[in-house]
């Protein structure tokens, strides 16, 4: 069933979709770039609503480290996606324009998934979740009502109003920051001002975020470009935890995985001026520990075993220091 889509206006037989920065013309009978926003006789219309692919997940596979720790998490994704990143990991569905291996569900079916699964939250993931916006401000509007978890793992392009509109009703985001350029996101399609806008427009609405970094050879593997994607995340808040991922390679990158020396680098410069630094993708603990006394509030050998050690208050348990842990 397709759904009338929010946020456009008419340009005679053409619309113009003010979801994201793209700001699409959309020709009758056309999608525009994310695949799944279709003029359909003179309206725009959502031809993802409600299809979706389900699955429970550690809320640490998000990955969010700071939010919840050890609890698990329902993940919802579907297709489309409004950035052409050529290492995308999640390209059958991203690049997906068909509702094959999804399944119809409403926004009710998720409250009783969420039920069925014993999961606290729901994490709209795989995809770019901002292109099933219309899906995920209704579902969202349930779960509030219902005092859920909702939390967006995002390519953070989005227009102003359209954020302003779905900021309310999300408690945690993990921000794809895939570089600190625009001649790195002009090779993804994009720009990258309005992902720094949905970063700190977040973060000063109160919304947990963290934010994940993909090193990719011959995208964004710039030292210096690091270095200032850093001192951005630094300058908002040296607390934002940064998550610094291997690539490996996928869809129509096909270049070696990062050298794990590469992401150690990185790892080191990182924490010279934040607090909360980890790796993905690697063989390697990222337990969370207390900056005052040393005690480990997290452990997570293995990233999806997690023992959380905090207080029921979120401070740790022998000096009491608060770590910005969500509970």
């Amino acid at each position: 069933m397709d759904r009338t889509a929010l946020y456009w206006t008419a340009r005679g037989d053409d619309i113009n979709c003010h979801l994201c920065p793209r700001e699409c013309i959309v020709s009758p009978g056309l999608t525009g770039a994310c695949g799944v926003r279709k003029n359909s006789s003179g309206r725009l219309v959502s031809l993802n609503y409600g299809w979706a692919c389900v699955a429970v997940d550690p809320v640490e596979k998000k990955p969010l480290y700071h939010w919840r720790p050890g609890t698990r998490i329902l993940s919802l994704g579907t297709i489309g996606c409004n950035l052409f990143c050529p290492f995308c990991q999640n390209y059958h569905l991203s690049r997906s324009q068909s509702h094959e291996g999804l399944s119809w569900t409403n926004p009710s079916d998720v409250l009783r998934l969420l039920q069925d699964h014993d999961a606290p939250s729901v994490a709209f993931t795989y995809n770019e979740p901002t292109v099933w916006y219309e899906f995920v401000r209704e579902t969202s509007l349930l779960l509030k009502r219902e005092e859920k978890g909702v939390v967006l793992v995002t390519n953070g392009y989005i227009s102003r109003k359209p954020l302003e509109d779905l900021i309310p009703l999300v408690d945690a985001m993990n921000v794809d920051l895939k570089g600190f350029s625009d001649s790195t996101y002009s090779m993804l399609g994009g720009t990258l001002a309005p992902v720094l806008d949905t970063i700190r427009t977040a973060f000063e609405r109160s919304v947990h975020v963290e934010i994940t970094h993909l090193v990719v050879p011959g995208i964004n593997d710039s030292i210096e470009e690091f270095r200032q994607l850093v001192r951005w995340i630094a300058d908002l808040s040296e607390g934002i935890p940064l998550h610094i991922s291997r690539y490996f390679p996928a869809y129509r990158w096909p270049l070696p995985p990062t050298p794990i020396p590469s992401i150690r680098v990185r790892e080191e410069i990182a924490s010279e001026l934040l607090e909360n630094v980890y790796s993905g993708n690697l063989q390697s603990r990222n337990d969370t520990l207390c900056p005052v006394c040393g005690e480990v509030l997290v452990e997570r050998g293995d990233p999806y075993r997690v023992r959380v050690h905090l207080s029921e208050d979120g401070t740790c348990p022998r000096c009491k220091t608060h770590r910005g842990i969500v509970m």
